[in-house]
């Protein structure tokens, strides 16, 4: 506990999907959204390190303004192919490549979480194998054009009609391929001094 008060958390990021996720968690929570966070990251870079570069990257961009009861999540979701990264789609014709270079085959999605306060950052990431059937052109552009996944690293989101009909096989944390590893969270925050886990609430 810091000062003799609880730790707010705060997740840095507008997703949908992962505010759900981390309520799921049963802790509180409020969101806050820097503007203008780069999300670029070295050449260099080994594939499966980028997402925990980038979260940390948008994590230091809060670490200043931090008060000392607040812990900030930060994350960054990418889907990797033979060493490629497939980050958000730009436009349909990037939407629809993306989707034929996951057809009939597995790929990696890692997702990078950085938690960070005054005190201490720590940083992580998870990855989780998912197989694709053979998609056809019909099947990809009527997901395209329906549900605009262009929010979405690889340019899918598993828990839409893609993901019930398209996913053969699934190796590793669900959750982690709609954007946060939470059960991972969880293990790295349950203990953490100002933070009750749900059950200390419950009467």
């Amino acid at each position: 506990m810091v000062n003799g008060d609880m730790k707010k958390i705060i997740l840095a990021s507008n997703s949908p999907r992962r505010k759900e996720l981390l309520a799921g968690l049963g802790v509180e929570f409020e969101v806050k959204v820097l503007p203008g966070i780069e999300e670029s990251y070295p050449n260099n870079l080994p594939a499966e390190d980028v997402a925990k570069y980038i979260a940390c990257e948008k994590a230091n961009a809060y670490k200043q303004g931090l008060q000392e009861d607040e812990l900030v999540i930060t994350a960054d979701t990418v889907v990797v192919v033979d060493q490629q990264v497939l980050g958000k789609p730009r436009d349909v014709i990037d939407a629809r490549r993306m989707l034929h270079l996951i057809s009939g085959r597995s790929h990696q999605v890692v997702t990078g979480v950085c938690l960070t306060t005054k005190q201490f950052q720590r940083s992580f990431s998870v990855t989780t194998e998912v197989t694709f059937k053979d998609l056809s052109e019909q099947e990809i552009t009527y997901y395209i054009m329906n549900y605009k996944p262009f929010d979405k690293a690889g340019a899918y989101g598993i828990q839409e009609w893609i993901g019930y009909i398209g996913v053969t096989a699934l190796k590793g944390s669900y959750f982690n391929v709609m954007g946060l590893p939470v059960q991972r969270i969880w293990e790295e925050i349950k203990n953490e001094d100002g933070i009750n886990p749900c059950w200390e609430n419950a009467e």
